[in-house]
């Protein structure tokens, strides 16, 4: 019996082995016909994943094209051009130029556009060729600290935008000794003309630059210089304190600014800078004919000669002599054309071969000193281009060049306190730099 079981169990076994030596002989079969046969349409291929991989780039952007190019044109305003003119010569249509211009009246007289000032006009171009381009807007600088971008917002509408430029102000100091001009010594130690403009005018009520000036008088100026925030110096600010030594003898002027007064300047005791009367109404100009007896040099006999002669360029501005009425504006015989203007009961004073009169100047207007009434010519009995200037006292001309006339506003009570205070800071500002140069 135990025989019995034990061969049943040895067959059972062998059927075992058996059955699984067939199918593992039929699984490697099939695997080698797999790797060694291309499949056909009747087999069936089995599926594979590939492991999932990380994304190493990122999908293909797809970007539009630029827009057309925009095209500026920078223009420079000369004598007598309006906004309306300048955008015109950019190549901006009548009526635009018209619309555009008006969206600046709330923020900015169109009258006040100045010879020299330069203005950006702005074009769009239609497509990628220049050729066709239609106007946007204009912008420009009326000042260092500001911009007015005029730009177009609809078909006929054009709005204006003010844009605030931010500048940080840094005090320097430009000092030098004269040799032979005051001009070529202080834009050698670094002076802008511009600025020396402006330096020459707060001096020329006590000095005449073309007589007073001598070899080795020397003037110290303290002058803003305006950065931008990266640091790029963009334009010279204000003289805030002026120095001139003539013969020994120093002139000193600060700077003040209130509001019922505006920007004035004054002696280091608080006298104003202002005198009744200008001594030389035009800049650069050079003394061709003093007062007095003279040869005429057209009619050829000598006679009196009633004022001082100014030789200066065609076209040179001229300016009021102080603040008055305009009394004559016209020809006047030999004079040619004529200013006449009358500061107060006692003083007047006269211009005379002008070539033309400056814009809105008639009789009857108030002048300020200092603003621009006429242009140097050689009209009436001239040899040459040139202003002849002439004061008067109660009627009777008298020698520019030898008056004397008192101070303007001088300071008194809380207003000198302010003053002396201003004063104080400026002249310690001044000494950084001297304590600056002798720690290097």
């Amino acid at each position: 019996m135990k025989n019995n079981k034990l061969i049943v169990a040895t067959i059972i076994t062998i059927s075992i082995v058996g059955i699984v030596f067939i199918f593992k002989t039929i699984f490697i079969t099939s695997e080698f016909r797999s790797k060694n046969t291309a499949p056909t349409g009747n087999d069936i291929v089995p599926k594979s994943s590939l492991p999932a991989t990380p994304i190493t780039q990122p999908p293909p952007k797809f970007e539009l094209p630029p827009p057309p190019p925009k095209i500026t044109k920078t223009i420079e305003a000369r004598r007598g051009d309006t906004f309306v003119k300048l955008l015109l010569r950019a190549g901006a249509n009548r009526l635009d130029a018209h619309r555009a211009t008006r969206a600046l009246d709330k923020s900015y007289r169109p009258q006040a556009l100045k010879e020299g000032q330069l203005i950006r006009v702005n074009f769009q171009t239609k497509s990628w060729d220049v050729k066709s381009s239609y106007f946007i807007g204009f912008e420009f600088n009326p000042d260092i600290n500001q911009i007015l971008k005029v730009r177009r917002t609809g078909t006929n509408l054009f709005t204006l935008q003010k844009i605030k430029v931010l500048l940080k102000t840094v005090d320097a100091r430009i000092s030098g000794t004269i040799d032979t001009s005051l001009y070529l010594a202080a834009v050698k130690a670094g002076m802008a003309p511009s600025s020396l403009v402006n330096l020459t005018r707060l001096f020329s009520w006590d000095v005449d630059f073309q007589r007073d000036i001598r070899k080795n008088d020397k003037f110290d100026i303290l002058i803003e210089r305006l950065h931008q925030k990266n640091g790029q110096f963009k334009s010279w600010g204000q003289i805030l304190y002026a120095e001139l030594i003539l013969s020994g003898k120093p002139i000193r002027l600060y700077r003040v600014k209130t509001k019922r007064y505006g920007v004035e300047y004054f002696d280091d005791q608080g006298r104003s800078a202002k005198k009744a009367l200008m001594k030389t109404p035009i800049d650069g100009a050079r003394l061709s004919s003093g007062y007095g007896r003279r040869r005429h040099p057209i009619l050829g006999y000598t006679k009196v000669h009633r004022g001082v002669d100014f030789a200066a360029p065609r076209g040179t501005p001229i300016y009021a002599a102080g603040n008055g009425v305009i009394r004559y504006v016209g020809r006047k015989g030999a004079y040619g054309k004529y200013i006449k203007i009358r500061h107060n009961s006692t003083y007047s004073t006269a211009y005379a071969h002008l070539q033309n009169f400056s814009r809105n100047i008639r009789k009857g207007r108030r002048v300020t000193q200092g603003q621009v009434i006429g242009y140097v010519g050689s009209t009436g009995r001239s040899t040459g281009p040139h202003l002849h200037y002439e004061i008067i006292v109660n009627g009777r001309q008298i020698n520019p060049l030898r008056l004397r006339l008192p101070s303007g506003r001088n300071l008194r009570g809380n207003a000198l306190k302010s003053f002396i205070n201003i004063r104080d800071n400026v002249n310690e500002r001044l000494s950084r730099f001297l304590n600056k140069n002798l720690s290097q």
